[in-house]
């Protein structure tokens, strides 16, 4: 069971059904469960596991648990919530050792907390912070080795610096590429072509709208919608050609999110100035720009 749930977290079939774990007696594959059904926009389901795991014997599986419901916090603009639980999560791993091949150990616990944590600064506009914790992630993981490319291009934009974006978002998208894991190669060509886009070169708005072009079909064909309505908004919000189709699909994808969450993470949601919530009201507008720190996880 463990490697068909490493395949849908971390591999090449990110939209296996999974339910079926969530009875299981091993807390790692009620976790890795979790993380597949967050991937698929299952928050509701996600946050009931999650939150009975992170009181888990095991310090590791409850770390992790952790990170990986703040995450979902943080996709949905409660980076607030998000800080708290990430902070405790690195609370919890007091050593930094592993060889597990997808971090799945307490160095990729300590990682995944550290990172969280600065990706909550970033959230709040701490962007000084946010690089002093970024600054503090050792991670020889292929994963970690990934979300701290994401996290690195995030706070780049976020200081009006595409260019400087492009690079380690470039290096997340290889190192997911090469591992064929599937849910992380679409995300990071979200971020590198997000960047592309942003940094608004000739060749980068051709590479880039194309790389979020293919993620965006790619993510609704495997069902992972927290990929689908950033996707769309990039479309929407820096290519005119593409506004109306764009940002429909953007709004199915989050109303479909934000029906599966739980309703603490609804309320959030829709009071987070994150949140491009006018997509959920009519004649209003998408209220977000591709700088804007939505593509979090």
């Amino acid at each position: 069971m463990e490697e068909e749930l490493r395949r849908a977290a971390f591999g090449d079939s990110p939209d296996l059904p999974v339910w079926p774990a969530l009875a299981s007696s091993s807390s790692r594959a009620r976790w890795l469960a979790a993380v597949v059904l967050g991937g698929q926009g299952h928050y509701a389901a996600a946050a009931t596991v999650l939150d009975v795991l992170r009181h888990d014997s095991d310090p590791v599986i409850a770390s992790l648990s952790l990170s990986t419901r703040a995450s979902h916090h943080r996709q949905l603009g409660a980076h607030h919530l998000a800080r708290a639980l990430d902070g405790a999560a690195l609370a919890r791993v007091r050593s930094s050792g592993g060889d597990d091949r997808d971090g799945v150990d307490a160095a990729g616990a300590r990682a995944d907390a550290l990172l969280g944590l600065a990706a909550d600064s970033l959230g709040a506009g701490r962007l000084a912070e946010a690089r002093r914790l970024l600054a503090r992630v050792e991670t020889t993981s292929w994963r970690g080795r990934v979300r701290r490319g994401w996290v690195t291009a995030e706070i780049e934009l976020a200081s009006d610096n595409a260019r400087a974006a492009v690079a380690p978002a470039e290096e997340a998208h290889g190192v997911a590429t090469s591992r064929k894991a599937l849910r992380h190669e679409l995300k990071s060509a979200l971020v590198l072509g997000t960047s592309l886009v942003v940094w608004g070169t000739p060749d980068g708005l051709k590479r880039g709208s194309k790389l979020v072009r293919c993620e965006l079909n790619h993510s609704v064909e495997k069902g992972l919608h927290p990929l689908v309505w950033p996707s769309a908004l990039v479309l929407a919000g820096r290519l005119a050609a593409t506004g109306a189709d764009a940002v429909e699909r953007a709004a199915e994808a989050l109303s479909c999110v934000l029906r599966r969450a739980d309703p603490v993470s609804r309320r959030v949601a829709h009071d987070s100035p994150w949140m491009p919530t006018g997509l959920l009201r009519s004649g209003e507008p998408p209220n977000a720009d591709p700088r804007t720190n939505f593509l979090t996880d």
